[in-house]
């Protein structure tokens, strides 16, 4: 059992979930424990949806509800799980260590929908992109190659498109990058997509010489609008997952451990909670935020930040898991915490109306022993 308390508020009770595979075809997979407060699977239940998050370097993990509408967590291994999003609730793409993944909705069991799933997602295309260090992926409305799947290629300090000929196809790079070459300049990492395509990044520093951006982790930190290519908000400290909801931006200012709403009018940006952690991977369900958490450590690339500060002064550990803040309050209404040899949430995504989903993995005989037909394949056709 654990307890968590944020800011002397009162003590939520937990209980414990251990996941573990039968096999572990990986030598970094390893079973994992999920601790999650009282009333997380009632919030799953109330707001009719489910979440799916990367926890790196291996596993895609989703949590949904059973029929008795206790918690239900399913995971698969991939090489490397980086950014995730959802193109509805039928469709979801993933980055990888050297891809891009491409998950659809398929025909469950029987024995699937008799232990209560309702979406199975299998591996339907992959792009092979090469090392380009994906991070955020997101959707573009308007289409185009990939059906606008737009990505953020860390290592080319560019948004790109995957592609069908080439490792990828970059699409833009923020004014400070004087070139497109490979090398780390600004870990360029966060996109948030609107109506009218790739509306916003985050970098870390907007700097363009190689790996500069390590210099600028306390407070180099930028948000540029991609239309105009102008830099929009400043003095972050290791920006990430910037995201449009109900016409708002917001952000996690990960090396503060923070959520902030920024307003790319006026350059400023306002705190609207905070958690302990190295806030990173965002999405919404309604007035709800939902916020990966990762777990810095001395001597790494999160540590030496304003977040290593906040939590000297509250007191309080790092967490690894999910924190699911109130709009409207800043309040963390419920959380869940992983426990076991993972540092870092690299992404999360929602999943509404979905009561309980699993996955295919890559390795295994769900794909050999599943054959999706048009239901027009039983008709006689015309060979010519």
């Amino acid at each position: 059992m654990c307890d968590y308390s944020q800011d002397d508020r009162a003590v939520q009770h937990s209980r414990t979930v251990t996941i573990s595979e039968a096999a572990l075809p990986n030598p970094d997979d390893a079973p994992f424990t999920l601790t999650m407060s009282s009333g997380f699977e009632a919030w799953l239940s109330d707001n009719d949806t489910s979440l799916a998050f990367a926890l790196p370097p291996s596993k895609l993990v989703f949590i949904g509800r059973d029929l008795n509408d206790r918690i239900a967590v399913y995971e698969r291994s991939f090489d490397k799980t980086m950014g995730l999003t959802a193109d509805g609730t039928h469709r979801i793409y993933m980055g990888g260590r050297y891809q891009i993944w491409r998950f659809d909705d398929v025909p469950l069991t029987a024995e699937e929908t008799d232990e209560g799933f309702d979406r199975c997602f299998a591996p339907r295309q992959v792009w092979v992109t090469g090392n380009i260090n994906v991070h955020d992926v997101a959707i573009d409305p308007r289409g185009g190659p990939g059906r606008g799947v737009t990505l953020a290629a860390t290592r080319f300090s560019c948004l790109a498109r995957p592609s069908d000929d080439c490792g990828f196809e970059p699409v833009w790079q923020p004014s400070f990058i004087s070139s497109f070459r490979p090398g780390d300049r600004c870990h360029l990492n966060g996109l948030a997509m609107g109506a009218d395509g790739p509306a916003f990044v985050t970098a870390v520093g907007a700097t363009d010489n190689l790996e500069q951006w390590r210099t600028e982790r306390r407070g180099g930190g930028v948000v540029v609008d991609v239309a105009s290519n102008e830099i929009v908000a400043t003095g972050l400290s290791m920006p990430h997952s910037p995201r449009l909801h109900d016409g708002s931006l917001y952000v996690t200012h990960s090396g503060d451990g923070s959520l902030v709403r920024v307003d790319p009018q006026s350059g400023t940006w306002t705190e609207v909670s905070h958690a302990p952690g190295f806030l990173r991977g965002l999405t919404f369900v309604g007035k709800y935020a939902i916020a990966g958490s990762s777990m810095p450590r001395s001597g790494d690339l999160y540590s030496g930040l304003p977040l290593d500060d906040r939590l000297a002064d509250a007191n309080q550990r790092p967490r690894l898991g999910l924190f699911i803040f109130d709009l409207a309050t800043g309040a963390i209404v419920e959380w869940l915490f992983v426990e076991g040899a993972s540092r870092e949430i690299f992404d999360v995504i929602a999943l509404p109306g979905v009561r309980r989903p699993m996955a295919y993995g890559i390795v295994g005989p769900e794909l050999a022993d599943s054959v999706w037909l048009d239901p027009r394949s039983s008709e006689k056709r015309d060979p010519r």
